[in-house]
């Protein structure tokens, strides 16, 4: 049985990040659907009118969830503190990334936040006319699709959210795998992981790596490959310790070579 969700701490734990929303009706609409199914954390990044009576009049009784909305400026500061990020897209994209559907999406975020005390997940969801970009896919963990109407498949910002919460609010009772095998370690957070992007890019262009013509496949690669490890904070400083030993190492190579040249 579904725990009640007016109690349920595991919701307050997940962020509903909409990126560059344009109508400020469909902020107040996901307002709304959040606060139906027990959520509270919605994120605006950069949103095109906010705050806006229009969205005041969408909410429609979410005003608490409307007026405590953090709006920030760029995608970076709204999953920072995450320790999964899931993109929500209306379509498959030529780029492969590891998928979900919405219900393996909410399993897979009440698992990781009952692992995890201190862990949050972000679900994002793109502009309404052209979604999320492939960069913005990069900073996600996994793509969640809703499947429709093939003859009609456009949904309304609102309508993906409500779906996406419904199944959050079902699977508030799941516990995490890890709680049975003693998992105690934290979870790397969105920024941490992408501090070790930035250091595995320069790392591999230090040691003559890298081929420039195909760096941006080549790292969209090694992300999906780190994140569906789901890499604790000790491992991130593990591989990070590694990267710079590898760096040290081929300086100090460098440094020989130009003394005997």
């Amino acid at each position: 049985m579904v725990e009640d969700y007016r109690t349920h701490p595991n919701l307050a734990k997940i962020k509903i990040v909409l990126v560059e929303t344009s109508h400020p009706g469909n902020i107040g609409a996901v307002a709304r659907a959040m606060k139906n199914m027990g959520l509270s954390q919605l994120v605006l990044v950069n949103p095109k009118e906010f705050p806006s009576q229009v969205a005041s009049v969408r909410a429609s009784g979410a005003a608490d969830v409307l007026n405590d909305a953090q709006v920030v400026a760029s995608l970076d500061d709204a999953i920072a503190d995450c320790q999964v990020v899931v993109g929500a897209s209306a379509r498959m994209r030529k780029v492969s990334w590891p998928q979900l559907d919405v219900r393996q999406t909410a399993q897979l975020a009440m698992e990781t936040v009952s692992a995890d005390a201190q862990a949050q997940v972000a679900i994002l969801f793109g502009r309404e006319d052209s979604g999320l970009s492939n960069a913005e896919m990069d900073k996600c963990h996994y793509l969640a699709h809703i499947p429709t109407n093939p003859t009609y498949s456009s949904l309304n910002i609102a309508a993906a959210v409500q779906v996406f919460v419904y199944e959050f609010l079902m699977a508030t009772d799941i516990k995490s795998v890890h709680q049975a095998e003693g998992y105690r370690h934290q979870l790397a957070s969105a920024e941490q992981l992408e501090g070790f992007y930035d250091h595995l890019y320069q790392a591999l262009q230090d040691i003559a790596f890298l081929d420039p013509s195909k760096n941006a496949r080549f790292m969209r690669r090694m992300r999906r490959l780190f994140n569906r490890s789901q890499l604790d904070v000790k491992e991130i400083d593990i591989l990070r310790g590694i990267l710079t030993a590898a760096q040290r190492q081929s300086n100090q190579l460098k440094t020989l070579t130009q003394d005997r040249d």
